[in-house]
């Protein structure tokens, strides 16, 4: 029973569906992995840190919900239970399993000692490209694009009379949807967050030189015509320690935890 339920419940972990829906491959993959972790969670049952250790029936009911709600209809998960041949009273026992495995392994991860602000600000230190911001800015574009010399021409000339109408995002943005014909048209125009070395070459010096609401002059591209507003200049270079000390604590604090548990998990006998 606890294999099935193992089973099922990998299979929505690592493949977002149930086990009647994998290839092969993802089949094979998952007898590998279930097996590997039936055996380590009976040696977790098995160790001294389990004694004692009680879930409350709040608990396993708030995990059953949590499973009953990945299933459009009751019916699917009835018989999704029936495929692992589990009934809903061993369903229940293996929930409660599960969460007996999961405070175990809360309890040793607890032991691990905590992160102070002095860890995190050598970690912050050691690792500096992990908190540079790259240079970006919000930019907005019309673009028209052509097939002749004459078509070129006209949208040249139509894009030099917006140029010096478009005063604000509105305007932009009013011009983008009528004479746009990329498809950010529906959203005025905008391009979104823009770094280094995501836009066209020919675009990316004038889009990088433009101050916060200028507008280009009419740029080509491979695949057209385009007039560019920077909405705004996004902040770059190096995050304040400050900034991101507990976001710091929390990410090596998780690994402190993790490491811990596998620390432990490794000491735990072979059966």
């Amino acid at each position: 029973m606890q294999h099935g339920y193992l089973e099922l419940k990998l299979s929505w972990e690592l493949f977002k569906k149930g086990p009647e829906t994998l290839s092969e491959p993802e089949r094979d993959r998952l007898d590998d992995i279930a097996r590997k972790q039936d055996s380590i969670e009976q040696r977790i049952l098995a160790s001294a840190a389990s004694a004692n250790v009680v879930v409350p029936a709040a608990t396993v009911k708030n995990r059953l919900d949590e499973i009953r709600a990945r299933y459009p209809a009751n019916e699917e998960f009835i018989l999704d239970m029936a495929r692992s041949d589990l009934d809903e009273a061993a369903l229940e026992q293996a929930v409660e399993r599960d969460l007996r495995i999961e405070a175990v392994l809360e309890k040793v991860a607890s032991s691990s000692p905590p992160v102070s602000a002095v860890d995190a600000e050598i970690y912050y230190r050691l690792h500096p490209e992990a908190f540079d911001r790259p240079e970006a800015r919000r930019l907005r574009h019309i673009l028209i694009t052509f097939n002749t010399p004459q078509e070129k021409a006209k949208a040249i000339a139509t894009l030099e009379s917006l140029r010096s109408t478009l005063k604000n995002p509105a305007k932009f943005a009013e011009a983008a949807l009528r004479h746009s014909q990329c498809p950010t048209a529906m959203e005025g125009g905008q391009l979104g967050t823009v770094k280094r070395n995501q836009l066209y070459a020919e675009l990316e010096p004038a889009a990088f030189a433009l101050s916060e609401g200028e507008i280009s002059a009419v740029l080509a591209s491979p695949i057209g015509l385009h007039l560019l507003r920077c909405d705004e200049i996004l902040p770059s270079g190096m995050l304040p320690f400050d900034e991101v000390c507990e976001r710091i604590i929390a990410r090596l604090g998780d690994k402190r935890r993790r490491e811990a548990q596998r620390e432990w998990i490794k000491s735990l006998p072979i059966a």
